[in-house]
């Protein structure tokens, strides 16, 4: 069966110190180690090590073999997106980035789809970048953040970049970064084990209430990690909108159950149960496979999971390539060789 991961993260091996260049700014650099792995370094700061198949593309693809995945889509770091930075900055690191990534498809199409990343923070430009993405560098669709220097998705100032996807055909992954509580949960790991999936949630919440999906109802957005706490929460969500409409409906009066089965989500809950409970609410035509390889944090056995619940075969194999394959626009036959 083809089975297409479609949430991984990649580097160039090697970074330009774009701090030097720019003269301001953590941007992210590499510091080669003598076991093989890199640190990332935030300005002086440490970040985190990375292993080879952070960046090595035969490893990956000889990695991925070990778990019968053919397919893997590949999208930046979530701390590159440097949002932060000026436009014109921004703008030149994500054609870097960008460009690394349509190289690696090129090479071997048959093995990696390629989400590119834009300067959010600039909307004329990103939406400059958008159009090389889908012009000359030919990648299917974009991956953002949860928000954007702390303002939500349904600002009016994102909106043409959302409206720019639609008329390009691109999909949308949103990734969490950047996450509430940062500052005061650091201890226990809690920013990832509860900011993220309460940035998912506010990324789905802020663009259903915003009237994102009203207004563009052909744009094409998954969400990562399940929908984070959406999912968990979509009873407190609806009442919020019923009981005080005042308060939530006043961008959009359509209750927000009406979206779900609209945008997509991948399936790491590391939770048979919880995958159970988002099908039973999304069907699997709108569940993709995704892992968040090769992050410790992931579900680095790619779904096999999912192999164990008795599901039936239909709903495997949407998960595992049909559902990927119709949000990013893909032919199936393509890739069923690889």
């Amino acid at each position: 069966m083809l089975k297409i991961d479609m949430h991984s993260h990649i580097l160039p091996e090697r970074l330009p110190r774009f701090a030097d260049k720019f003269g301001y700014g953590d941007f992210i650099h590499l510091m080669p180690r003598e076991d093989g792995a890199a640190d990332m370094m935030k300005g002086d700061k440490y970040f985190r090590t990375i292993q080879p198949n952070c960046w090595d593309p035969q490893m990956r693809v000889d990695e991925y073999a070990t778990h019968n995945t053919q397919v893997q889509v590949v999208c930046t770091i979530p701390v590159m997106f440097s949002y932060w930075a000026k436009g014109e900055d921004c703008l030149e690191l994500s054609r870097f980035l960008n460009d690394h990534l349509a190289e690696l498809v090129a090479n071997d199409p048959k093995h990696y789809i390629g989400l590119g990343t834009v300067p959010m923070q600039d909307t004329a430009l990103a939406i400059k970048e958008l159009r090389r993405i889908k012009e000359e560098l030919k990648l299917p669709g974009i991956q953002i953040g949860s928000n954007i220097n702390d303002l939500n998705l349904s600002e009016e100032q994102f909106f043409p970049i959302f409206e720019a996807c639609e008329e390009l055909d691109l999909a949308i992954m949103v990734h969490p970064w950047n996450m509430m509580g940062m500052e005061s949960m650091g201890k226990y790991w809690l920013p990832w084990l509860v900011g993220m999936p309460g940035e998912t949630s506010r990324a789905m919440c802020s663009m259903i209430f915003g009237g994102v999906f009203e207004r563009l109802p052909n744009l094409r957005v998954c969400f990562s990690h399940a929908g984070g706490s959406f999912f968990g929460t979509i009873g407190r969500i609806e009442h919020g909108y019923n009981c005080r409409p005042d308060l939530v409906a006043i961008d959009n009066d359509h209750n927000p159950r009406k979206y779900i089965g609209q945008f997509w989500v991948d399936c790491i809950t590391h939770d048979a149960k919880a995958l159970e409970f988002i099908l039973d609410h999304q069907g699997s035509e709108r569940v993709c496979l995704g892992s968040d390889y090769p992050f410790p944090l992931g579900d680095l056995e790619i779904g096999a999971f999912i192999e164990e619940m008795g599901l039936p075969h239909k709903d495997v194999e949407n998960i595992f390539a049909n559902s990927t394959l119709e949000w990013l626009k893909l032919d199936k036959a393509f890739y069923e060789g690889a």
